[in-house]
């Protein structure tokens, strides 16, 4: 009988599960549900122990959960030190919650960044896969980065930012995530209309809205801008976009493909979506310790 993970993908907004194998890598059927930023962390816990309950029925020889979390967040201990995106988490210990309600040994529940395991799925069988230096940057709540060379993520080298993460680099007056993030483009468009609206149906008007159409440029010339700035060193020979506002890609891809014209980079949309952090949580788990050790 096949061994399998249980994975999960937790973001700014929502937490999905599934049952992955480790033979083949195929997931079952993926369990979601969103939860808010007013949640308690008790809560939360228990619609993680929820999902994840859902996603295993019917399944055997679940060895433990691998879990793709956003930073910043110590993934050794398994503790959350987000203040912004998930506040409720903050000092929270995950690890031992989680196998409280799973009734399994801490040792079994292990947590990787979100973009690094967004990032090991596309290597595996996404838009990354065979090339020698690769990038995935998520696009949502907030912005996730991961870096690899010759299939390997890395966590330092030649033009990689501490622990891989870009999202509290300098850009312009701030840091990079004040602009790149679901927050940044419905800010911009309510300073010009006056109007709060959900960034789907931000997307939506684009046909018929200058002002949605103008909003989606700016934040790829920023995106370019950011990527030109924190990115070169490394000389990537593709950056792959994953995350909730990669949908709407052909509304910014373009401006940000102008920002980067003169360099030999191909500018992606990821292949699996929201399945690249769940297979790369149960493709990192074979090799949790090494992911662990190279993060620090």
């Amino acid at each position: 009988m096949e061994s399998s993970v249980l994975v999960y993908d937790v973001g700014g907004s929502h937490a999905s599960a599934a049952v992955c194998s480790l033979d083949s890598y195929k997931l079952g059927p993926v369990i979601s549900a969103p939860h808010s930023i007013d949640i308690t962390s008790d809560a939360f816990v228990n619609l993680l122990h929820s999902v994840g309950g859902q996603a295993m029925s019917g399944f055997n020889q679940i060895l433990g959960a691998s879990m793709a979390f956003p930073g910043p967040f110590d993934y050794s201990a398994g503790i959350s030190q987000m203040t912004h995106k998930i506040p409720f988490l903050f000092g929270v210990n995950l690890r031992q919650a989680l196998a409280e309600r799973f009734e399994w040994d801490p040792v079994q529940v292990f947590f990787l960044n979100d973009a690094t395991a967004y990032l090991l799925g596309e290597l595996g069988s996404g838009s990354a896969r065979g090339m020698n230096r690769a990038i995935v940057i998520t696009l949502g709540t907030g912005i996730g980065s991961a870096f690899s060379v010759d299939g390997q993520v890395i966590m330092e080298g030649r033009g990689v930012p501490p622990r891989g993460e870009i999202w509290n680099l300098p850009y312009e007056d701030g840091i990079v995530e004040d602009v790149l993030s679901t927050g940044a483009i419905q800010k911009a468009y309510a300073l010009r209309t006056g109007q709060k609206r959900k960034i789907i149906d931000i997307a939506g008007a684009v046909e018929n809205d200058p002002t949605a159409a103008q909003v989606f440029r700016e934040f790829g010339h920023h995106l370019g801008r950011s990527l030109r700035q924190t990115l070169t060193l490394f000389s990537p020979d593709v950056v792959v976009f994953g995350g909730g506002i990669s949908r709407a890609a052909d509304l910014f891809l373009p401006a940000a493909e102008y920002e980067l014209r003169d360099l030999n980079l191909s500018l992606r949309v990821s292949a699996l979506q929201d399945s690249a952090p769940l297979v790369g949580a149960g493709l990192a788990w074979p090799k949790r310790t090494s992911i662990l050790q190279k993060r620090g």
